[in-house]
């Protein structure tokens, strides 16, 4: 047993997205949402295991608050797997989570994220080097079993296992678990899952589109639908991502297509009470769930504005020691949460243009003293 056959049903979280799900976006998702489940952004295995720089790591900072948290990783070296499933073990992550579904040509081109969908013997044999790293790992193996990581991550690794509490810290099943898509340039849904089943992953995640489609177009969900047949009657668990922009239609889509989940992504954008509308179960098997009423004031200005804010520090306090620090990826996020505003499009321009979390502060309470209509329309 482990954390995805103790989840509530349906399992409702939030999907990985690369340059957006970093430690900040997830602490504030968790604290005023609450998904299920959350995934950090993706790193590669060739990196992690090539360069020997710690900075490789910067995807992997977490804290208590956002478990159960699954690590993230990809590439197309199985050997790698093997280690950085090792490392993932001993930074005390819940799962570990493998991309086959990115489409980016930088990965893809490759043979790493939406790749491996033409290479499923490749796929498979990630797989079981992600399984045996982690088996190793219950038995005994450290950081100084895995050749090609540099000894400076120990001492990184070590420093983190420090502020890791029972039963985290102790050696116990990590999950595998793979998010992929529905085909390369076509879908192939019925013969991709099935390889990936052969291996038995705890879980599979399937966004419904092709890599050639990249986010155009709808997802298809018919295809996940068919992905969620292929593994009826196995005990992985089918998640279906795409397109999904409210809790309703997520709970939906869970029955309409018989998948045990959804995974939510754009729809969390500027938008951090978005999973305040899961039905959480008291117990499991239990009939009576509780329920957030979308009708509580929780989305005011106000409210986004405080948590912008608050978003910028934590994001400043996470990686303004990093050597090549710079603000430049908040601002986006910035951007998003008040997409909504009235009267707020030139707060947006200069919200933009900010280098630190006490400009965003000084552009706020400017914004909140002034009358709208004069000073930024």
């Amino acid at each position: 047993m482990n954390f995805w056959h103790e989840l509530a049903r349906p399992i409702i979280g939030l999907a990985p997205m690369d340059g957006v799900t970093d430690h900040a976006f997830r602490y504030i998702q968790k604290k005023y949402g609450d998904p299920m489940l959350i995934y950090t952004e993706f790193s590669s295995v060739e990196n992690i295991c090539i360069s020997g720089d710690t900075r490789a790591l910067r995807h992997f900072t977490y804290d208590e608050t956002q478990r159960p948290i699954i690590g993230q990783i990809y590439g197309h070296t199985p050997r790698y797997f093997w280690q950085v499933a090792i490392l993932l073990c001993e930074l005390g992550f819940d799962g570990i989570d493998i991309n086959m579904g990115c489409p980016a040509k930088s990965v893809a081109n490759n043979g790493a994220g939406a790749g491996l969908i033409r290479t499923p013997d490749v796929a498979q044999e990630i797989v079981r080097q992600a399984q045996a790293g982690v088996a190793a790992w219950q038995n005994g193996a450290t950081l100084a079993d895995c050749t090609n990581l540099n000894k400076r991550f120990a001492q990184h690794v070590a420093e983190k296992r420090r502020d890791l509490v029972e039963p985290f810290s102790e050696r116990r099943p990590v999950p595998v678990s793979v998010k992929t898509r529905i085909g390369f340039d076509e879908p192939v849904t019925e013969a991709w899952i099935s390889a990936l089943l052969e291996v038995e992953p705890v879980a599979i995640g399937v966004h419904g589109r092709t890599l050639q489609q990249m986010y155009r177009g709808a997802a298809d969900w018919e295809e996940i639908a068919v992905a969620a047949e292929v593994a009826r009657g196995t005990d992985t668990v089918m998640l279906g991502n795409g397109d999904v922009k409210s809790m309703d239609q997520a709970y939906t889509y869970c029955e309409q297509f018989g998948v045990d989940g959804i995974l939510v992504g754009r729809a969390t954008y500027g938008s951090p009470f978005f999973f305040r509308g899961i039905k959480r179960q008291h117990q499991k098997g239990s009939q009576h769930a509780e329920s957030f009423d979308e009708s509580e004031p929780y989305a005011n200005a106000d409210a986004h504005f405080d948590i912008a804010l608050e978003h910028a520090h934590l994001y400043e306090e996470t990686f303004y020691a990093e050597t090549r620090y710079h603000f430049l990826p908040m601002r986006k996020h910035l951007g998003w949460y008040i997409k909504s505003v009235p009267g707020a499009r030139k707060l947006r321009q200069r919200m933009h243009q900010t280098s630190s979390a006490q400009e965003v502060e000084e552009l706020l309470t400017e914004f909140r003293a002034s009358a709208v209509e004069t000073t930024f329309e």
